[in-house]
């Protein structure tokens, strides 16, 4: 093909081209793992940009198939040709996705005149409310997200701050309110961007004696969305001046949305006026997902990577991986990258020697989720039944069994195990433990279901 690239050929021709060479070269799984999730996003000057979902996918195609994609890429792009990836997912890992954010933006990005503002949003177009996975830890930031979208300036979550641990939506939540702007009001002024490119760009606005054009830029938005704002810690220019963004544009009816590892009370080391204000509108937390909201995300990644694994699979890495999003699709992405590379189905052998490789440090436990689900299957009783006051007989005794095997199998607290039943208090637990050993002591079926019980759930996690 001609260096030059022929302009009537359009992006998604060029991707359709890569692709075929791609596929005659390569076995069908590999193909349908490391190649079909990739999408194309833009080409100019030789130069092709594609979506790729984290960074192992970038090294693990690298590391077994740099020379095929070469070639396909001068092929296809010309001997200058060149393929960009960018790294457009919610799991991005914390320093990678402050990577990402930074990069695209140079110092002369923003340009301001008297009657115009051109800018980047920065705003990431995959981050939707329609693939953001709603579960229990994530209903209120979700619904709060959902009505500034939809009605900017006319609620009073503002500011909205929302905060957790690392990989549990929060960068894909604050995107999407974004998106939802955009969408309904395409005349908005919607940036995204980290604090520490906030930073960044305050220190040049100063070597370059621009501060009061920096200042009045952001102080023209409609809604400024600031991601890991506990990165203002220890930076008491950049918090006045932010202060000062913030006063103007809230006094104005203008939204901010702002993240964070955690609260503001928790912030130590910030400007307590800085705190207050924080706490003006709305603060929401997104919790670690539940059991069933870890199997959604489990199966819509599945989905979208085009690959099929079993239920009895994804239940397994849902029980075992329970600390974050973003670690839940680390270890799905390696399963698919071991089967593709020594061309085998997935299968429960496989997904245990992942889950261990992918939890290093800590042992694969029990949780209380799947303790729960192998005693009321054993009692023939729905889960939902023994979270509710639900006083039938054999829903009684799959809820107290299922409270003392989590005491004695888990290393959660008394409360812990109480909130997972419907929010019971820690003496209720004692209750249901005290009376399952009485059964036990007294009663040789019992100790013998208990047993049975044991063996199953061991078997599980083995």
């Amino acid at each position: 093909m001609n260096e030059n690239i022929d302009a009537s050929l359009s992006i998604t021709k060029h991707w359709k081209l890569f692709l075929e060479i791609i596929k005659n070269n390569v076995p069908a799984l590999s193909y349908n793992t490391w190649f079909l999730p990739i999408k194309p996003i833009e080409i100019k000057d030789n130069i092709l940009k594609i979506q790729v979902p984290n960074n192992y996918f970038i090294e693990w195609i690298d590391e077994h198939f740099n020379t095929l994609i070469t070639q396909a890429t001068k092929q296809v792009l010309g001997e200058e040709g060149k393929l960009v990836y960018i790294i457009y997912d919610d799991f991005i890992p914390d320093q990678e996705k402050d990577d990402f954010q930074s990069a695209p933006v140079e110092k002369n990005s923003i340009s301001v005149s008297e009657n115009n503002i051109k800018f980047e949003s920065h705003i990431n177009p995959r981050y939707k409310f329609e693939n953001f996975i709603k579960g229990e830890g994530n209903q209120l930031a979700r619904a709060a997200a959902i009505a500034i979208g939809e009605n900017l300036g006319e609620t009073s979550f503002n500011p909205f701050f929302i905060y957790g641990g690392v990989g549990l939506g929060k960068t894909h939540l604050i995107h999407a309110i974004g998106n939802a702007v955009l969408s309904k009001s395409p005349e908005k002024k919607v940036i995204y961007l980290s604090t520490e490119h906030f930073t960044v760009e305050f220190v040049d606005s100063i070597q370059n004696d621009r501060i009061t054009e920096f200042s009045n830029f952001y102080k023209s938005m409609d809604i400024l969305i600031i991601d890991d704002i506990q990165f203002l810690i220890g930076k008491e220019k950049t918090q006045d001046l932010f202060f000062h963004i913030f006063n103007t544009l809230h006094q104005s009816g203008k939204q901010i949305v702002l993240s964070s590892d955690k609260p503001p009370k928790d912030l130590k080391g910030l400007n307590e006026r800085l705190v207050s204000r924080f706490q003006w509108g709305l603060t929401a937390d997104i919790q670690p997902p539940d059991y069933e909201t870890r199997i959604a995300i489990l199966k819509n990644k599945s989905i979208s990577y085009g690959i099929d694994i079993s239920s009895e699979i994804v239940e397994y890495i849902a029980m075992n991986i329970t600390s974050n999003i973003r670690e839940l699709e680390g270890c799905l992405i390696k399963i698919l990258a071991s089967s593709s590379l020594n061309s085998k189905e997935i299968d429960m052998n496989l997904a245990k020697k992942i889950v261990k490789e992918v939890s290093t440090s800590r042992e694969v436990t029990v949780s209380i989720d799947y303790i729960t689900k192998i005693v009321c299957n054993y009692y023939n009783v729905e889960e939902n039944k023994v979270r509710e006051k639900n006083r039938r007989k054999e829903v009684v005794m799959a809820r107290q069994l299922a409270m003392f095997l989590s005491k004695q199998l888990t290393k959660s607290s008394l409360k812990t195990i109480g909130l997972h039943f419907g929010g019971r208090d820690h003496s209720t637990v004692i209750h249901a433990y005290n009376s399952i050993e009485d059964q036990i002591s007294s009663d040789a079926t019992m100790k013998e279901t208990v047993e049975n019980l044991k063996s199953k759930i061991e078997l599980g996690t083995s």
